[in-house]
């Protein structure tokens, strides 16, 4: 595969689109980056990025933003847990992986990386790390965002085998490091972890992985991937109280020592959720990360570290990283930058 081939990346003003696209220019590719006009964009200050305004929603401009283009990277999602109109997320994940795995394949596009979660593999029942090889059915899917990830990743295999789609699936974990703009879901809790503000915890695991170590392994997979795999991109198994005792260490605080029952949990979920709907500000916690917590979310990256080569630091260093990037940037004073 020749390498420094013209790139379009979607997402690149997310968490990992950003460092998808810092890890190519890094590389030397030229990288064309699909963005709406509304995006921050100042976590992307001097890199050499084409900036191409649209909307994976938008046919016409992904169609534009396709020409000339030998590899895709869609990174592009809506990734929260709650949603006034669920619509919109379905909307974003699944129609618009549509739009541009069909716009690709009209280009003739050589290789495409689709960026999928691991939030489309069933957990294994006795709490171990799961793999690649037991993927989840819609129905069983956990809130509008599984689904619609789901949906999305079914989509990709089916044009793969239907119509030759030359798509590598990735399954990152939960990234976490610099550049959470937003801040993602997972980023959210360790930006209030370190103001202090998570007094407490649910009895749950999720598994951690640097941000930028994810932005490796999609480069490896457009390397080394094969047409039509998935590979989990993943870090180290962690339970949420040792990962909020850990910020809070790197922070100076305490640690939070209350486990939350869960009725407690789903009472201040329903009242958090309809607060949102007056608000129209997402909440906190929802039901369905409640749901979600029932179960610890660990999994293993065996597969791409034998195929891909791909490594994950320790997680603690995506911990220390994400706290230096909300400090640099003014969250944790308040005082952002736009």
């Amino acid at each position: 595969m020749a390498d420094m081939a013209k790139t379009l990346i979607t997402g690149a003003t997310g968490l990992v689109g950003s460092a998808v696209a810092k890890r190519l220019l890094a590389e030397g590719f030229p990288v064309r980056a699909l963005v709406r006009p509304a995006s921050q964009r100042f976590h992307l200050d001097g890199l050499d990025l084409e900036f191409v305004p649209g909307d994976i929603r938008d046919p016409v401009s992904v169609g534009r933003a396709m020409q000339g283009i030998r590899y895709v990277f869609h990174v592009a999602a809506d990734y929260r847990l709650w949603a006034r109109d669920p619509n919109e997320i379905f909307a974003a994940n699944v129609g618009g992986t549509r739009v541009v795995m069909e716009a690709a394949k009209a280009a003739g596009v050589e290789r495409i990386v689709y960026t999928s979660s691991v939030a489309t593999l069933g957990l294994r029942d006795d709490g171990g790390s799961a793999d690649e090889t037991v993927p989840l059915a819609a129905e069983d899917g956990i809130g509008a965002y599984k689904r619609s990830k789901i949906a999305a990743e079914r989509l990709v295999e089916a044009m793969v085998d239907k119509e030759s789609l030359p798509a590598v699936i990735v399954n990152p974990s939960t990234p976490i490091g610099p550049r959470d703009v937003k801040p993602t879901p997972t980023g959210r809790i360790v930006l209030e972890s370190a103001r202090g503000r998570v007094p407490a915890f649910l009895d749950t695991g999720l598994n951690l992985v640097h941000v930028d170590d994810v932005a490796e392994g999609h480069l490896a997979a457009l390397r080394r991937g094969a047409v039509g795999e998935r590979y989990i991109l993943g870090g180290e198994n962690v339970l949420l109280a040792d990962m909020l005792a850990d910020i809070a260490r790197m922070v100076g605080r305490r640690p939070p020592t209350w486990l939350i029952p869960r009725p407690l949990a789903v009472s201040v979920a329903v009242v958090a959720e309809t607060t949102a709907r007056l608000t129209g500000r997402a909440p906190f916690t929802t039901l369905d990360g409640v749901r979600m917590a029932d179960h610890r979310m660990f999994f293993t990256a065996a597969k791409a570290e034998r195929e891909l080569g791909f490594r994950a630091r320790p997680y603690r260093e995506a911990l220390k990283d994400a706290i230096d990037w909300f400090r640099e940037a003014g969250y944790l004073n308040g005082k952002r930058k736009r």
